[in-house]
């Protein structure tokens, strides 16, 4: 198990938040090595092969490609190509946060549609019934800030300053 104390410079930054990562991703359910992935491609400055994902991730070239795609596919992730190399690099762009954002969006867009079908099949009382019509309002009541979040994301994006930023328990500051 790598060292997780603070880093001291830029030879120690990238292991240490690589593995950081890691745990973070994976306390939600999700693969570590996938997460390696993220961490890595986050501090990468260039496109960075399947071979360097792999190395960075302990991975095998097989993960590396199921988790690039399912990567790609939640918006993390973008497959580009150099002028005269057959292979394929991965990239981040400076906002996946943003894309995540729409992302969601969309996923709680087809979330409430199947709530909806399944609301108008199905008998109008009971506990299913109501643990369907929540997943509806849940979805609903979501989409009902993504405009909000998406316009405060932006305006927050533009205050952002450039190293040294410090953490606030402040959270978004309120319509």
């Amino acid at each position: 198990m790598p060292d997780l104390t603070e880093p001291r410079d830029r030879a120690e930054l990238e292991p240490w938040f690589v593995e950081r990562y890691a745990q973070y991703w994976s306390s939600q359910g999700l693969s570590a090595i996938e997460g390696r992935m993220v961490g890595f491609l986050l501090l990468s400055d260039r496109p960075v092969s399947a071979d360097e994902l792999a190395a960075a991730s302990g991975a095998s070239r097989g993960s590396v490609s199921t988790y690039t795609r399912r990567l790609i596919d939640i918006g993390f992730l973008r497959r580009v190509r150099r002028p005269g190399d057959r292979s394929h690099y991965f990239v981040m762009d400076a906002d996946v946060w943003g894309g995540f954002l729409d992302n969601e969006h969309a996923y709680l867009v087809r979330q409430r549609e199947l709530a909806s079908t399944a609301l108008a099949l199905m008998p109008p009382t009971g506990p299913a019934h109501e643990r369907i019509r929540n997943m509806h309002g849940y979805m609903e009541w979501l989409l009902g800030y993504y405009g909000t979040l998406r316009s405060e994301w932006a305006r927050h994006k533009e205050g952002l300053e450039g190293p040294g930023l410090t953490e606030t328990d402040e959270g978004p500051p309120r319509p």
